[in-house]
């Protein structure tokens, strides 16, 4: 589905939820209220300006009683079954944002992996899985990247931890493709790239995944992932402390350069283990 005619779907969605809320007598803050959002919330949804969680369009089913519809249409919205169901949407805000700041202790961003590198990680999940369903994941991996390579993309940095450099997921050869692949991205300035060295002990948001992502006609959201679950926190207090901690996290690691030289240096590392084996 094209962005525009996603859009205009979601403008139908937002209007749906408008006209049966105020059917049912009920102002967006008490909607908010049974469905343990914000009346803002609300708003932004019927303003098409806020894509929800499924968990929000079911508890909408229920309250307005409307058999399962905005759920539905939210599974029509968020069809692309390359994704799971928790993660659909924070893909679909990523296309939206205008900037991403990404934070990782052990596993490259989903948006920098190579092939062979998220080869490895879904096989190491799902061992007995079908070629098909590996080959489909990596694809979709592979495609969420597109917004790096485009101009009008959204800003992006990431923030991972020197861990993340050692650990040789799939091998010497597939590691050092992905050092080099991010290395290479930041040369190119398609991203700014920072490592939290080992030297730097404890380190704010320790061993947390988490993505921030600001837009320019909404408020800025955070993703957040556990084991086999993810959530999307909107909340503007909890918003401002993530940012607080990302603002910290950055000051601990090193600077772009230093970093960059980091990654290169442990590709370097990786490629000298190859040509001794």
């Amino acid at each position: 589905m094209a962005r525009a005619s996603r859009h205009a779907a979601w403008e139908f969605w937002g209007t749906e939820l408008k006209r049966r809320r105020e059917e049912a007598g009920l102002t967006q803050e008490d909607l908010g209220h049974r469905v343990f959002v914000s009346g803002g919330y609300i708003s932004q949804l019927e303003q098409a300006s806020r894509r929800p969680q499924l968990d929000v369009a079911v508890r909408i089913d229920g309250v307005l009683q409307t058999d399962g519809f905005f759920e539905r249409t939210w599974r029509q919205l968020i069809d692309d079954q390359r994704y799971p169901d928790y993660f659909a949407a924070a893909a679909e805000l990523e296309r939206l944002a205008t900037k991403i700041c990404d934070c990782e202790a052990l596993i490259a961003p989903g948006l920098l992996q190579t092939a062979a590198y998220a080869r490895a990680l879904l096989l190491a999940g799902n061992p007995l899985a079908t070629d098909e369903y590996i080959e489909d994941k990596i694809r979709a991996r592979l495609d969420r990247a597109v917004i790096l390579k485009d101009g009008t993309g959204p800003t992006y940095w990431a923030v991972m931890h020197e861990g993340l450099l050692r650990v040789p997921v799939g091998g010497p050869v597939v590691m050092a493709e992905q050092l080099e692949h991010i290395a290479r991205l930041a040369r190119e300035r398609k991203m700014l790239v920072q490592v939290v060295p080992f030297a730097a002990g404890a380190y704010p948001i320790m061993g947390k995944m988490l993505t921030l992502m600001e837009f320019d006609d909404a408020p800025p959201t955070v993703y957040t992932e556990g084991v086999y679950s993810g959530n999307l926190l909107d909340n503007p207090a909890v918003v401002k402390r993530v940012q607080e901690g990302y603002d910290l996290l950055r000051a601990a690691a090193l600077s772009p350069e230093a970093s960059r030289a980091l990654i290169e240096s442990a590709a370097e590392d990786f490629r000298r283990c190859v040509s001794t084996t």
